[in-house]
């Protein structure tokens, strides 16, 4: 199976990237999905999966551990940790039965035996504000640039933690990955052509 993981910078088009090259390419696309398979999974609402995977789980007990998901059902673990290993689960699953594109979620270490194609897409601060800024939701149209980065900042900071908690390793850094995308450079389409046919041609 071929696997591409990305890991991205907020509002650098990392998502993007991954969707349309997972179009592209003919392969199945994994972002908020994972969590749905996840609720199947535990029996979870969604949105409380989602937000137990906002939480930092028990120290003692890391995604990247190797236990089996069964024993994370076992009653010392908290459902904070047990919907960690089913993460870790799905994931694995997802990439032993397809082509796929993996956004975020550590997958990209959580593979690494399978060696996937690893991305890391990222941009400078005013290009990913005025690409967050043209985004904005009817909601949220009050919102200044200088809040915005600082949403953009905090989101970082809060991957930065997620990343490094569960492998071990720094968020961004270039020898965590096989590939890293400056999309202030050309744009996201540009690269998503770039990747296909570098891909196909393998």
């Amino acid at each position: 199976m071929k696997v591409i993981t990305i890991g991205r910078q907020f509002g650098s088009g990392g998502r993007r990237l991954g969707k349309e090259l997972a179009k592209k390419l003919g392969f199945a696309y994994y972002d908020r999905e994972i969590i749905t398979e996840i609720a199947k999974q535990t029996d979870l609402a969604e949105d409380y999966v989602e937000q137990l995977l906002d939480q930092k789980p028990t120290a003692f007990y890391p995604v990247s551990s190797g236990s089996t998901f069964h024993m994370a059902f076992d009653p010392h673990f908290n459902l904070s940790n047990t919907v960690f290993f089913a993460q870790s689960r799905v994931i694995r699953e997802i990439a032993a039965r397809e082509n796929c594109v993996i956004v975020g979620r550590c997958a990209d270490y959580i593979l690494r035996e399978q060696h996937p194609l690893r991305i890391f897409v990222y941009a400078p601060m005013e290009r990913r504000v005025e690409r967050c800024m043209a985004n904005l939701r009817p909601d949220e149209q009050g919102i200044t640039e200088k809040e915005m980065e600082k949403r953009i900042l905090k989101e970082d900071k809060a991957r930065r933690k997620y990343y490094r908690f569960f492998t071990g390793q720094a968020w961004g850094d270039i020898n965590c990955y096989d590939l890293c995308l400056n999309t202030a450079v050309g744009t996201v389409d540009n690269w998503v052509e770039f990747l296909q046919k570098a891909i196909e041609s393998q």
